[in-house]
């Protein structure tokens, strides 16, 4: 009896750190200077292992009025709807962290492309992206929170 009981308690405790290490699901994205929610991104993991993610919602926000283009985007973004617009590529998980690494993401509001990495919580509810030019020191923080 005792040892069912242990075999049951150790393959729940293994299975919830595999599925702790997936990134794929609904976030709330919150802006870090006003701490306001932004956007719903939708994340998803690819055949090649890899993380991507859309905008699916903007958060409405009081005295804003959301931009509907990226206007200021590089190529392939310039001029695509922010609705809809995969903002982030290539994340790859680090085996035996929550981290996952180099990935890119955009601001559509500024035009601009980032390195980015992410980190997920020991609760799996909540993710930090670090977007960064060249080296991670000189980026911006954000806090995502798992809808």
């Amino acid at each position: 009896m005792n040892l069912k009981l242990f075999s049951t308690c150790l393959l729940l405790g293994l299975s919830n750190s595999i599925f702790a290490q997936d990134l794929s699901g609904l976030w709330q994205q919150i802006d870090d200077k006003s701490g306001a929610p932004k956007a719903i991104i939708e994340i998803r993991k690819e055949a090649n292992n890899t993380y991507s993610g859309k905008i699916i919602k903007i958060t409405p926000r009081v005295g804003y009025t959301p931009r509907e283009t990226c206007n200021k985007c590089p190529a392939p973004y310039t001029n695509q709807p922010i609705l809809g617009m995969e903002v982030v590529k290539g994340l790859r998980y680090v085996e035996e962290t929550n981290s996952y690494e180099h990935g890119q993401i955009i601001d559509p509001l500024a035009g601009k492309v980032y390195n980015a990495k992410m980190k997920l919580s020991s609760t799996n509810k909540r993710l930090t992206m670090r977007a960064y030019m060249g080296v991670s020191v000189l980026g911006r923080s954000q806090t995502w929170i798992r809808l």
